[in-house]
C-alpha cells in the first residue's frame, strides 16, 4: 500500500465513524437540551437529573439504528477485505 490508500482507508474509516456515532450523539443532544430546558423553566436544578432520561434514550435509539450501523460496519468490512485480497 502506497500513502495515497492509507490515506483512503482511514478517510472511509473515520467517515464510516461518523455516520455510525452520528444517531446516538443526536439523540443524546437532542435529550440534552430537552431536560436543559425543563430545568430552566421550573428552576430545578439538580445535576444528576439529565443522565436517566438521557441513557434511557440512547438505548432506543441504538436499538432502532442497530440494523443501520451493521449495514455501515458490513459495508465498511467488505472494502477492507476487497483491497486485502487485491493485494
Amino acid at each position: 500500500m502506497n500513502g495515497a490508500e492509507v490515506l483512503d482507508v482511514a478517510r472511509d474509516g473515520i467517515w464510516t465513524l461518523l455516520l455510525v456515532a452520528s444517531p446516538l450523539m443526536v439523540v443524546a443532544l437532542v435529550v440534552g437540551v430537552a431536560i436543559s430546558l425543563v430545568q430552566a423553566l421550573t428552576q430545578i436544578q439538580e445535576m444528576t437529573l439529565v443522565f436517566v432520561p438521557k441513557i434511557i434514550a440512547i438505548f432506543v435509539a441504538l436499538l432502532v439504528a442497530l440494523p443501520f450501523m451493521g449495514d455501515l460496519l458490513n459495508g465498511y468490512m467488505g472494502r477492507i477485505a476487497s483491497r486485502i485480497i487485491s493485494g
